[in-house]
C-alpha cells in the first residue's frame, strides 16, 4: 500500500479545504469523507502499480527503487487483483457518502458529474500501469497526476466545501499538481534504464536524463509562480507568502537531482521521499497563510 505515498495524496485535498476555509465555507464532514476517498484511491492505485508493473516487467531486479510484492512473490497476481478489486468498491463508497455530505438529496446533477469524475479518478487509478493499455507506458502519467492531484483534488474539495467555482483556484492547484509531478519525475529519473528496457515510455525515458533534470527545474519553478499569482491576485495579507519558505528545500532537491548519477539510482530515494515532504510542506504553509490573512 506504500503509506509514504498517501500524505501526498491528501495534499490537494488540505489545500483545497483550506483555501474554502479561508473564504468561510468549511466542513467537517466534507474534508474528513474527501481525505477518506483521496486515501482509498491512492491505495489502490498503489496495489495496481504494483500488479501492472511486475506483469509489464517494469518490476524486474535491474530496478533501482524498493522491491515489490507481486514482482517478490510475496503476494500472487489474483491476491493482487482481488484487494483492487476491494479498494475500488471501498472508493466508491466512501465517494458516494462523500458526494451525499456537499449536496444532500437536492443535487442531482452535481452527483452525476462528480460520480463522472470519481469514476475517472478509479480508472485512472487502475490503468496507470495496469491492464492492456496502460498510459503510464506511454508517457501520460505526469499529465493524469497533475490534473488528479492537482486541478480534481483542490478545485473539486473547494467546490465541495463551497458549492462555487472560483476560477483563481487553478492556480494554486496548479501548485499543488506540478509538485506531485515533480515527486514522480523524481521516482521516473531514478527508473529510467529498468523502464526503458521494459518499454515503459515515461518522459525522462523519451527526452534523456539530462532533458528531463531541466523539466524537474521547470516543475518547481512553475509551481512557485503560479502560487505567487494567485497570492498577487487575491492579495490580503503578508502572511500569504508563508509557502516561499519552501524554496531552499526545492533548490536542495533540484541540485541533488541535477548532480545524481545514472550508475547509482538508488541514491535518489532519500530525495524522492523529501520532494514528497517538501510538497506537503507547501501544501500546509500555503493552507496556514491564507487562513491567517482571512
Amino acid at each position: 500500500m506504500r503509506p509514504r505515498t498517501l500524505p501526498l495524496a491528501v495534499a490537494c485535498i488540505v489545500l483545497g479545504s483550506a483555501l474554502a476555509a479561508a473564504n468561510g465555507r468549511f466542513r467537517w464532514s466534507v474534508l474528513l469523507l474527501a481525505v477518506l476517498t483521496a486515501v482509498l484511491l491512492q491505495i489502490l492505485s498503489n496495489l495496481a502499480n504494483d500488479y501492472g508493473d511486475s506483469v509489464h516487467g517494469a518490476d524486474s531486479i535491474k530496478r533501482g527503487g524498493p522491491q515489490r510484492a507481486v514482482q517478490s512473490g510475496q503476494i500472487t497476481p489474483a491476491t493482487m487483483r482481488r484487494a483492487m478489486g476491494l479498494f475500488a468498491l471501498l472508493s466508491v463508497l466512501s465517494g458516494l457518502a462523500l458526494l451525499w455530505a456537499a449536496f444532500g438529496s437536492g443535487g442531482a446533477f452535481l452527483f452525476v458529474i462528480f460520480i463522472l469524475l470519481g469514476a475517472a479518478a478509479i480508472g485512472a487509478a487502475i490503468t496507470y500501469t495496469a491492464g492492456k493499455r496502460p498510459y503510464g507506458y506511454a508517457g501520460l502519467g505526469d499529465l493524469m497526476v497533475l490534473i488528479f492531484f492537482g486541478w480534481a483534488g483542490t478545485i473539486g474539495t473547494y467546490f465541495l466545501h463551497t458549492l462555487v467555482f472560483n476560477p483563481t483556484i487553478i492556480l494554486p492547484a496548479t501548485s499543488c499538481g506540478l509538485l506531485a509531478v515533480a515527486v514522480l519525475n523524481v521516482n521516473n529519473i531514478r527508473d529510467i534504464e529498468s523502464d526503458r528496457v521494459a518499454g515503459k515510455r515515461s518522459i525522462p525515458v523519451r527526452i534523456g536524463r539530462a532533458q528531463a533534470v531541466r523539466y524537474h527545474w521547470l516543475l518547481l519553478a512553475l509551481a512557485m509562480l503560479t502560487a505567487l499569482a494567485y497570492v498577487l491576485l487575491n492579495f490580503a495579507s503578508v502572511w500569504q507568502f508563508l509557502f516561499v519558505l519552501v524554496t531552499p528545500l526545492l533548490i536542495r532537491n533540484g541540485t541533488a537531482v541535477a548532480h545524481s548519477q545514472p550508475s547509482a539510482p538508488m541514491k535518489l530515494n532519500p530525495w524522492l521521499k523529501q520532494m514528497s515532504l517538501t510538497t506537503l510542506a507547501f501544501v500546509i504553509l500555503f493552507s496556514l497563510g491564507h487562513l491567517l490573512a482571512a
